[in-house]
């Protein structure tokens, strides 16, 4: 299968069966060949679109899908819409925030097979079962600077849970405090996590979501900096889904300062 993607991103396929934009001069010459041109985000949905008709010149069957498309995820096959040693073991979420995508696109909470992986990109990997959990940090044994970039929810982390982070290598834990009420989970999370570096701990921070003020954006990085994780701001922009488009100059500096640690902490040293 030919993978096509509108642009390159950090986790986005290398193999020579995956490709960004439009066909190379060298490419698999069989007509026959499925073409599935991957899109992520809305705001890329034109140029998707644009790349479907570009294949269809030299290939038969040319799909046209993914997130963007409201794809509600079924079968995880490392490798083929995401790089290597990426692994989602569980679709889906039970919890309906008002920002997020992931519960309209693709449902409640989905457990699959578990494929093994370094990086767990799971929307909700908590609200599992505990038995597929458990199983999910047996497969991470075999692997080294495990990272949990699909976020762990702050307000199920257990201490069972710092339990099984003992027995695996991990180099980042993401949790998420996308409004004030997050806090008090966060809070918790950092007392079942003390003695792990604040370099492991990161946190993704939505701010501009629902009329909310500048400075109460700060404040709530600023609170997560001091509980000691390391923010990472998230801009909201509606259906866009993050790419920033009419959003002011100050919010989009805001996102710049803090999602950035070198940045944000020599600041501080310097304050």
């Amino acid at each position: 299968m030919i993978r096509v993607f509108p642009r390159r991103m950090k986790w986005t396929p290398d193999d020579d069966l995956a490709f960004v934009g439009d066909p190379p001069l060298f490419r698999p010459s069989d007509p026959g060949e499925l073409v599935c041109v991957s899109c992520c985000f809305s705001a890329d949905i034109p140029e998707a679109l644009r790349l479907q008709r570009s294949w269809r010149r030299f290939y038969n069957k040319v799909l046209v899908g993914g997130p963007a498309f409201d794809d509600p995820g079924n079968e995880f096959v490392a490798g083929r819409f995401i790089k290597q040693g990426v692994t989602i073991t569980s679709r889906g979420c039970p919890r309906r925030c008002p920002w997020c995508f992931v519960w309209r696109r693709e449902g409640n909470i989905r457990q699959l097979p578990i494929v093994p992986g370094n990086i767990v990109q799971d929307n909700n990997l908590l609200a599992c079962s505990r038995r597929h959990v458990e199983a999910v940090f047996d497969m991470l044994q075999g692997q080294r600077r495990v990272v949990f970039s699909g976020g762990l929810a702050a307000g199920l982390f257990a201490d069972w849970h710092r339990v099984l982070l003992e027995r695996i290598h991990f180099s980042e834990l993401w949790f998420a405090a996308d409004r004030d009420g997050a806090i008090p989970s966060l809070r918790r999370v950092a007392r079942i996590c003390d003695g792990i570096s604040i370099e492991k701990l990161r946190c993704y921070v939505l701010i501009g979501f629902g009329g909310e003020k500048l400075c109460e954006a700060e404040s709530r990085l600023e609170r997560v900096y001091a509980m000691g994780f390391l923010p990472f701001a998230q801009l909201y922009s509606g259906p866009s889904q993050g790419l920033g488009d009419g959003v002011p100059q100050e919010w989009k500096a805001l996102a710049r300062k803090w999602s950035r640690p070198a940045a944000y902490r020599q600041r501080k040293k310097e304050a």
